[in-house]
């Protein structure tokens, strides 16, 4: 594998420079929709992967409401796409709701990182 010239360097930092949160975030939930609709089935050559496109969507739907204050009308595209996704589930399942996972009840007392008193750094 070659290593980047520093002219591609500069390039790709000048174009980070210019990236936002919500590029990164508006294409993930992109992302996610594109996926889902891959993993429903509705792409040639799929199979479908109902708990994955499950995943996706849930996913997707918690990532709007971070993208919404400053993109509202913008992304009725996506909402759009990500409404025709959730069908696609539905009609999937025949309109069932999907499995329940036995959820572990809370433990009682603070975690590992809050007992610790330390504060966590990634990298460290």
């Amino acid at each position: 594998m070659r290593q980047p010239s520093e002219e591609e360097i500069r390039a790709l930092e000048a174009e980070m420079a210019k990236l936002t949160v919500d590029d990164v975030v508006l294409q993930t939930i992109v992302t996610l929709i594109n996926l889902g609709a891959r993993k429903a089935g509705l792409a040639e050559d799929s199979e479908a992967d109902l708990p994955q496109v499950k995943k996706a969507i849930d996913a997707a739907r918690a990532l709007l409401p971070i993208v919404e204050p400053e993109h509202g009308d913008a992304l009725a595209p996506v909402r759009d796409a990500l409404s025709r996704l959730q069908m696609a589930y539905v009609q999937a399942t025949g309109g069932q709701a999907p499995p329940q996972t036995e959820e572990k009840p809370a433990e009682s007392g603070p975690g590992p990182a809050q007992s610790s008193g330390r504060l966590w750094v990634p990298g460290q």
